[in-house]
Formats: structure tokens, sequence, C-alpha cells
């Protein structure tokens, strides 16, 4: 493993010098024209009504599955997670087959004589964002639901609080402090959207900074204008994480016993019916594109051409390579982070940028001296393992604080330190964390369409692009077919990788 400092210099070299020179080669405000402040208006605007609408759904959503008990709760709220996973180009072409032109929605309007609706433009860009983070939401949701001690639950049953007086009492104060963190998560992650917007924005009026980025970049070779664009979308996800930590707010319900809810609590008569109704719903919109994908691209696979396949085995190298990177640079910075206070800041650094901010620094970065192509992969396998970090780190703490926490004394007195620590107790207690990291990191990398757009010349592709490409050019069979191909790998990766973490674990 790795020294922590060691690790920590890779991460800020990785960060700071490509936005260096996205600084050093910003032209100033005054090279953005009309257009690129309708995009920052629009990125503001969607970001802002997807992150409103996904917590607003989030609600009652998440209310249902706390206060509901039915058979297979566990396994749908783990599905709820799938398209956080998916890839996002993936999630739209499930849309696409839902709400489509030619999709089952508009099949069936056209049967009743209506007009169809368009899933292209500023609502198609909103529909994608809540599809992709409504599930984000509940789960956030739902665990401030969890969170509430037992006995306050126990106390509105026994003083026979009916439904409007227990949110007054327990549900609104909880709300009031995990809302304003899912919101601002949200709409950080919708600042940054590029494949969405690129896909389904259909026009100037619906067209992100970052595909005004790469507009800037691919179409009209200015460089000065996109650094200066990737500027202003550093500025934004610093503000949003700047919000972030001053908004969210801490619970003020206290310690309780850990005993579980009362499940008498739950409201029958209406209330259970219009529980059952969200949580069919809810699964009707997260689940159906899903299924409607693999049904229309499982038979396609076969007759997918050669190089979509070798986009495939580029997507799953970078995968592997980029999750081994992230877990060598994660472990040493979540292990020195109880100790050392530049651990945990330096690990959030790529939390100030995107795929396509880092790519474009990077781009100016090795121009002068190699031709970038060349570097397309490596490039999308550092980028993509650099924003992965902060996830990684995210999901390695908790567990690192309670192994220090626990062994250290034993270890101290055993004489267990260096590999022989690592190996007989760091890595087997802490290997569950580590499979589902490494699970994460793969899914996230297999499904970027982000850097490997700036670098590539068309012959180095990655999955994700071969799919848009395919997509561009109206072969929709096959792009149902390619879709299939990166569902199926993504979460056969993080399938693997989390079953591998479980099956460590000695406990």
């Amino acid at each position: 493993m790795i020294p922590a400092a060691l690790a920590a210099a890779l991460v800020a070299a990785l960060v700071l010098a490509p936005l260096g020179a996205v600084i050093f080669r910003a032209g100033g405000l005054s090279a953005l024209t009309p257009s690129d402040l309708d995009a920052l208006i629009f990125t503001l605007w969607q970001a802002a009504l997807s992150a409103v609408l996904s917590c607003a759904l989030a609600i009652p959503l998440a209310r249902a599955l706390h206060r509901r008990r039915f058979p297979g709760r566990g396994a749908f709220i783990a599905l709820l997670g799938a398209p956080f996973l998916l890839p996002t180009i993936v999630a739209v072409m499930g849309l696409l087959a839902i709400l489509g032109r030619r999709g089952l929605v508009n099949g069936a309007l056209a049967g009743l004589g209506l007009p169809e609706i368009s899933l292209y433009g500023a609502q198609g860009v909103v529909v994608a964002h809540i599809f992709l983070n409504l599930p984000l939401a509940a789960r956030m949701l739902l665990q401030g639901w969890q969170a509430i001690p037992g006995e306050r639950l126990r106390l509105a049953l026994a003083l026979g609080l009916p439904p409007a007086a227990q949110a007054r009492h327990l549900e609104r104060p909880m709300l009031r402090a995990v809302l304003p963190g899912a919101f601002l998560a949200i709409f950080l992650v919708c600042v940054s959207s590029f494949a969405v917007a690129l896909t389904l924005g259909g026009g100037p009026r619906a067209s992100t900074l970052e595909v005004a980025i790469y507009q800037a970049f691919r179409f009209d070779a200015d460089m000065g204008r996109a650094a200066t664009l990737s500027l202003v979308q550093i500025a934004l996800a610093l503000a949003a994480l700047g919000a972030a930590s001053r908004l969210t707010l801490p619970s003020t319900f206290g310690a309780g016993l850990d005993r579980a809810a009362p499940v008498a609590l739950a409201p029958a008569g209406r209330h259970r019916l219009k529980d059952g109704a969200v949580l069919a719903l809810a699964g009707a919109f997260l689940l159906a594109p899903l299924f409607a994908i693999a049904l229309k691209g499982i038979a396609e696979i076969p007759a997918l051409p050669a190089s979509v396949w070798q986009a495939a085995a580029n997507s799953v190298t970078v995968a592997l390579g980029a999750t081994l990177l992230t877990l060598l640079l994660a472990l040493p910075l979540a292990l020195a982070s109880p100790r050392t206070r530049w651990a945990e800041p330096v690990a959030m650094l790529p939390m100030s940028a995107s795929a396509l901010v880092l790519g474009t620094g990077l781009f100016l970065l090795v121009r002068p001296w190699i031709a970038p192509t060349a570097l397309a992969l490596p490039v999308t396998m550092l980028v993509n393992a650099t924003l992965t970090l902060p996830f990684a780190l995210r999901l390695l703490l908790p567990e690192v604080r309670s192994l220090q926490a626990d062994y250290d004394r034993l270890a101290a007195s055993l004489g267990l330190t260096g590999l022989p620590r690592l190996r007989r107790l760091t890595l087997p207690r802490l290997a569950r964390p580590i499979g589902f990291s490494a699970g994460i990191a793969a899914a996230f990398s297999m499904g970027d369409l982000g850097a490997i757009t700036l670098f590539s010349d068309g012959r180095s592709q990655t999955l994700p692009l071969a799919l848009y490409s395919l997509m561009g050019s109206y072969r929709m069979e096959a792009a149902a077919g390619a879709a299939c191909l990166l569902m199926a790998l993504t979460f056969g990766l993080y399938a693997l990788f989390d079953r591998i973490g479980a099956h460590a674990d000695p406990r």
C-alpha cells in the first residue's frame, strides 16, 4: 500500500494541475458568448427544478417504504438503487423506449387518437434527471425516517396521534434536517450533467455548461472559451459544496434505544391505498425503462459489430484500472483520516470538478508534448478514478474509524504493524466496504461519457461512446443491444466486486 502522503500528493496533482491549466488558459468572462450565458441560466434552472421535483416525489415514496412491510420490500429497495448505478446513456435509452417518439406511451396515445409527447428539450432533461436522482433522494429520506427514535414513534402510538399530527411533530422536523442536504446533492449532480443534456437537450435552448464546454472544444476548437466555461463550472460546484456544508441541519430528535419502530403506527384505510399507489407508480417509473432495454436489446447483442465488442473490452479495461487506482488512493487516505486533518479534505478535492472539466485541463496539459488522442483510454481511467475517490472514501471512513477504535490497542500490544497488520487485520475487517467501493468505482467508470469525448478520435472508444455514436447514426436496434450489454457489464462488475468483498469478510 502506498503511503498516505504520496496518495494525497497524487490526488492533489490529478485535480489541481488540470484546474490550474484551465485557469491559466481561460480568457476571462469576456470570452463568453450570449449562448454561453443562456447555457449557464439553463444549467441553474434545470438543476434547481430537477432537485425540487426529485425531493418532492421522494417524500411520499420514502414515507411509504418506511411505514409499509410487504414481501420483497428489501429487494424493491435494492432495485431502487439501480438507476443511480445505471450508465446515464443507458438510462436515456430506457426512457426513450418508454417515452420516446416510438416508445410505449406514445404508441398508446396514438392508439387513443391523442397527441404524442416529446422527450427532447428541457422537459426531457428534467425527466431524465428525476429518473436518475429520485432513488438517491428516496434513500436519503428513508434513512431520515429510520433515524427517528422508536421511542418517539411508540409515544405517538400511545397518544393516538393521527397521521396529520405525526407529520407535524415527527416527519416535518426530520425533513427540515434532511431535505436541504438531499436537494443540494442532487443539484450538484445536475449542474455537472453532460450525457443527459447532450442526448436529450435538443438544441441551444436546452444546453448545459458541460455541453457548451464540449461544443467549444470539439466543434469550435476554441480552447480559451472552453477553459472559461470550465472555470464557471468550477465556481458553481464550489458554491454548491459551500452551501451544502452550511445548510445541512443536525437532527433534533436526540438518541434512542435502537428499538424497532412499531408496525401498528402505519395508518390503514385510504393511507394504505395511497402508499400502495405511490409504490406501484414509482416502481413502474424507475424499473420499466430497465426492463424495456433488456427486452429490446438482448436479441440484438449477438449481431453487434466488432467495433462495439472492442469498445466493450476497452470499457472493462478502463473500469478495472480505475477501480484499482481508486482503491490504491482511497485506502491509505481513509486510514490516515482519523489521525490527520489533511487526508479527508484532499480526498474530497475532486468534488470541485467534473469529468469534462478535468478532461479539458488534462488536454491542455498534454497537447504541447504528445497527441492527446493517444492518451484517450489512460486519461479516461485517471479521470474516472479521481472522481470516484470521494465516494470510496465516504464508504470506507465509518469502518476505518470502528476498526481503529476497536483494534488499535490490541494490535499495538501484539506488535502488529506494517504489512502484517494490513494483511491480517486491516484488509479482512475492511473487506466488505472495499468490495462495495470497488463495485461503485467499476460501475461509474463503465458508464462514464465525459473525458473520452474530448480525447477520442473515433478509433479508441469506450462502450458508452460507441452507444452514443450508434444513437447519433439512428442505428437504434444496434444501440439497444449495446445499451443492454453496457447495463449487463455495469451491474455484473458491481455485483462481482460487492460479492468478493462480502465473501472475504471474516464476520
